[in-house]
């Protein structure tokens, strides 16, 4: 794979359901990072991708999802594009590249491969008609076209069988107006941003979730836990799945809450337990994209915890981090503020200056994967360094972190 070093990232993509169906994928080399040239490319060079996708394996990068990623034109013409698995590859057409005739013929022989053509941040233009035919998704950054130009342009396009993807959607809002445009795609984190609702209403499935979160954080006696969990049976056989699922890789069955806690042990179960509130909160279930992202906040935030020897002389730190990444979400999951729900929790006093001021050695933590989730490498690059990190620790991490949240949903 070459000496070069390089970031990836990866932003989650929706359907109209809001079910994440796949992820783009960013590789950032790590030498531009420390560039002054704001012209060079912020890209890793196309062998580098390539190498990476064939050397790790798209299925672990990628899971069950489709992967997104934008391809310059030396990577366009590159015959290895082609090593590629193309039922599960989204080639996306940077807007820089000059549309011609060799780039047209190019992409039709992709077509004809069987891979699928996306235009990336683009806005209709008349010179593009003969590259629609060819295409299949189209991209639009929503905050850097006018939100009068949509309609327009979205009544243009519907002369194709265009799938419209909105890029940067990040508030509910914004899903909202994209989603009444006709767009049937959304890439960013508007699902992940708390609406925190001014109408309170008595919600009583939410009360019993927020009742176990508040039992389970303190460690209350089993009895006590499980009077809860009978009083909600959709969050016991969410929780039942998730821990039959492959990512425990258990040899045997379990059929009951008492029977999770004999096998798994009560640290072990709480883990489970916070990732069955998301499931059961979703009418996606464990396909939920919340419990995706928090899931898998919790687990990189665990494995770059543990790349740090000094911090692993208290034993239950990397618990204490996977709590972390899991909790930092549940202002989203049961909209309200995270000062009123740290408030209701029995938390230890660092897991709560991380949660409400991203402060203390597990805030700097839950910060460096949030901006790895938004793809902000330059400031990633400054929290490793803080905490010690390389580009090598993070990545190694990232994998192992997406091939555990690929098993949650490969059930047994």
């Amino acid at each position: 794979m070459g000496q070069e070093k390089f970031f990836l990232g990866r932003q989650p993509i929706l359907d109209i359901n809001q079910k994440i169906i796949g992820f783009e994928l960013l590789f950032r080399s790590a030498e531009s990072l420390c560039s002054a040239n704001i012209t060079d490319s912020f890209q890793a060079s196309a062998s580098v991708i390539i190498n990476a996708l064939t050397d790790f394996g798209t299925n672990e990068v990628l899971g069950r999802h489709k992967g997104y990623f934008n391809v310059d034109l030396e990577m366009l013409m590159s015959d290895s594009l082609e090593l590629l698995p193309r039922e599960q590859v989204v080639v996306e057409l940077l807007e820089t590249i000059e549309i011609n005739s060799q780039v047209i013929e190019r992409c039709r022989e992709l077509k004809k491969q069987g891979f699928t053509i996306a235009l990336d941040d683009h806005e209709y233009n008349p010179a593009f008609e003969e590259l629609y035919t060819l295409t299949d998704i189209i991209k639009v950054d929503i905050l850097q076209t006018s939100p009068e130009r949509i309609p327009e342009m979205m009544q243009l396009l519907k002369r194709w069988p265009l799938t419209m993807l909105a890029e940067k959607v990040e508030t509910a809002e914004q899903y909202a107006f994209c989603s009444a445009q006709g767009f049937q795609l959304f890439q960013g984190y508007f699902f992940a941003h708390p609406v925190v609702l001014k109408q309170k209403r008595v919600d009583i499935a939410q009360l019993t979730l927020t009742k176990l979160l508040e039992k389970v954080m303190r460690e209350a006696e089993l009895s006590e836990i499980e009077e809860t969990f009978k009083e909600n049976p959709n969050l016991t056989y969410n929780l039942l799945r998730l821990v039959n699922s492959v990512a425990i890789g258990l040899r045997e069955r379990i059929k009951t809450l008492r029977h999770a806690l004999m096998v798994l042990g009560l640290q072990q179960l709480k883990r489970w337990i916070m990732l069955a509130l998301y499931a059961s909160k979703s009418d996606q279930g464990v396909f939920s994209p919340l419990l995706e992202i928090a899931a898998s906040r919790g687990k990189l935030m665990e494995l770059l915890v543990k790349k740090q020897q000094a911090l692993l002389v208290n034993t239950d730190f990397s618990d204490r981090a996977f709590m972390t990444g899991v909790l930092s979400l549940v202002d989203s999951l049961f909209e309200v503020s995270m000062e009123e729900m740290v408030q209701q929790l029995n938390l230890d006093d660092d897991i709560r200056r991380a949660l409400l001021a991203r402060e203390g050695i597990l805030g700097h933590f839950l910060q460096l994967t949030e901006t790895v989730e938004q793809a902000d490498f330059k400031m990633a690059s400054q929290l490793m360094n803080r905490t010690k990190l390389t580009p090598d620790h993070l990545l190694e991490a990232q994998l192992e972190t997406i091939n555990w949240t690929n098993g949650l949903t490969g059930m047994v």
